[in-house]
């Protein structure tokens, strides 16, 4: 650390004397000076291969004497470092974009190369789950009933695999979460966006967009403390029976989680709406709701369609809500009273403790995961043809 503090002090130091000694040369030079670049260029590439040498030293696997020589001497013969940067041929404004753009391209590589780390390393590991169990009984599945198993040869006994339970109650609570949160979001959108006089919409929108940073264990906090006892004493005065751990409170907290998504992003469709078709249709005769069914919403469709795409693929992969307040058995129901489970709860469950990762049980979150990812990567594909298709009829 403290020879990483020395060099960026004096790398400083010397990028300060070369910026100061290029400009004194460009004011005592005539129009048809030699250099090529300003100053600063000059600067930013001097330093650029100037922490480029100097965190090579310092990262190598020399000894602390061989780096702090090496160093030394890098910094004391930094003159010559000065003096490729101060050649009349040497073009460092392209010379430093070029490298801008490399570090830009290493960074989009780096994210691909992240996305495909970890789908590699959650294939691997369901690869080895199948080994043990049917992918044909852990996709079609009606029982969900996961055991410890201490070895991979030991057999797995009573457990059952079935994922069908647990795909259908997440797919129970989006529904409920997206019947909650798409309306809700659209309309406060539109109300914002065109019945909301200025200083009413400069007030709400960033308090409703309050709900987007409130963490997602107080939402569980406020779905069991809260809902859930409502919907009970509710549905109890109706005649109704409904578990304490209802998939009806935990999609409804989660739409109300999701509505400022869907409100932000809709409302940003809406105003980039050019104002042009908006007037032209007030002018021909239309009242504001009319411009709104046939103008306004027609001509942001494609992107509400991706809100609405955004907010599904947060409700499905919520875990603290699901968690805390729809329960953690799997049932073959799609009954908004009863107690559901979803593949991101049982995933927190198969994996919660010290696990061994040899066993059918620990193995099956993985499994799990994936069979989650080919079904959100299929969803996202049918939905950017949908939205391809809305751009080519309202485009």
């Amino acid at each position: 650390m403290k020879l990483l503090l020395i060099s960026l002090l004096a790398i400083g130091i010397l990028a300060f004397a070369l910026n100061r000694n290029i400009k004194n040369s460009r004011l005592k030079a005539s129009r048809k000076a030699r250099f090529t670049s300003l100053p600063i260029h000059y600067t930013y590439c001097y330093i650029l291969w100037s922490l480029i040498f100097a965190l090579a030293i310092i990262f190598s696997s020399f000894s602390s004497f061989a780096k702090q020589a090496l160093l030394a001497f890098f910094l004391a013969g930094n003159f010559f470092l000065i003096k490729i940067f101060y050649r009349k041929d040497f073009n460092s404004k392209k010379h430093f974009e070029k490298a801008g753009t490399f570090a830009l391209s290493i960074t989009a590589a780096i994210g691909i190369l992240i996305t495909i780390v970890i789908t590699v390393s959650i294939l691997f590991e369901s690869l080895r789950f199948f080994e043990m169990v049917s992918p044909i009984d852990f996709l079609f599945g009606t029982s969900w009933n996961p055991q410890m198993a201490v070895t991979s040869e030991q057999e797995v006994g009573a457990s059952s695999f079935g994922s069908v339970p647990v795909f259908l109650g997440t797919l129970l609570i989006t529904l409920i979460a997206m019947i909650v949160a798409v309306p809700l979001g659209i309309m406060a959108a539109i109300y914002l966006g065109f019945y909301a006089k200025s200083k009413t919409r400069d007030y709400l929108k960033p308090l409703l967009e309050i709900l987007a940073g409130v963490p997602t264990v107080v939402y569980g906090y406020f779905a069991v403390i809260t809902v859930a006892p409502f919907f009970k004493t509710l549905f109890a005065s109706l005649g109704f029976n409904i578990a304490s751990e209802s998939a009806l409170a935990a999609g409804f907290v989660m739409g109300v989680m999701i509505i400022p998504f869907i409100l932000s992003l809709t409302d940003d469709a809406l105003n980039s709406v050019p104002q042009a078709l908006k007037d032209g249709a007030l002018a021909m005769g239309s009242t504001k709701s009319e411009m709104i069914k046939k103008v306004a919403l027609p001509s942001a469709m494609p992107s509400i369609v991706g809100a609405v795409i955004l907010a599904v693929s947060r409700a499905i992969g919520e875990t603290m809500i699901v968690v805390m307040a729809a329960g953690l058995v799997a049932k073959m129901t799609f009954n908004p009273l009863d107690s559901v489970t979803t593949a991101t709860a049982q995933i927190v469950t198969l994996l919660v403790g010290d696990q061994e990762f040899n066993s059918p049980k620990t193995l099956a979150a993985f499994a799990l995961a994936l069979t989650l990812f080919i079904f959100t990567f299929i969803f996202n594909i049918i939905a950017l043809v949908v939205i391809k298709n809305f751009k080519k009829k309202y485009g």
